[in-house]
């Protein structure tokens, strides 16, 4: 089967060697996506989870989209938290958008890139 690259302009372009998803027959594979927004390709709402992980979401719908796919048909995510005192906080927004409640791996690491407290991967 072919690999074809996903990406749109409607989601942070990639900060390094990866790309935003690719699509492998019916299913999509993303990068692991952060609160950056779009256009300036600067993280939003710095120290709040709850603004970067609705800007998360945000982003992670622009590429599903752009893969053809939505949420709702999402089958497995990891997300990945630097504090898990924010686990409430993130798993209230996460549960707007995946209300199909897919399979979930969810662990606290050390630090993330650039300060961000948040990344999804689907």
């Amino acid at each position: 089967m072919e690999a074809i690259r996903i990406s749109t302009e409607r989601a942070p372009a990639p900060g390094g060697w990866y790309s935003q998803a690719y699509k492998i027959g019916n299913l999509i594979y993303t990068a692991g996506v952060t609160a950056n927004d779009p256009e300036t390709q600067k993280m939003v709402a710095p120290g709040d989870i709850i603004g970067q992980t609705e800007q998360i979401m945000k982003n992670l719908g622009a590429i599903l989209i752009e893969a053809g796919s939505d949420f709702k048909k999402a089958v497995k995510t990891t997300c990945f938290l630097a504090d898990m005192g924010d686990f409430a906080a993130f798993n209230d927004i996460y549960g707007q958008y995946f209300t199909e409640k897919p399979a979930r791996s969810c662990v606290a690491v050390k630090t993330l890139p650039k300060g961000v407290l948040a990344e999804v991967e689907v």
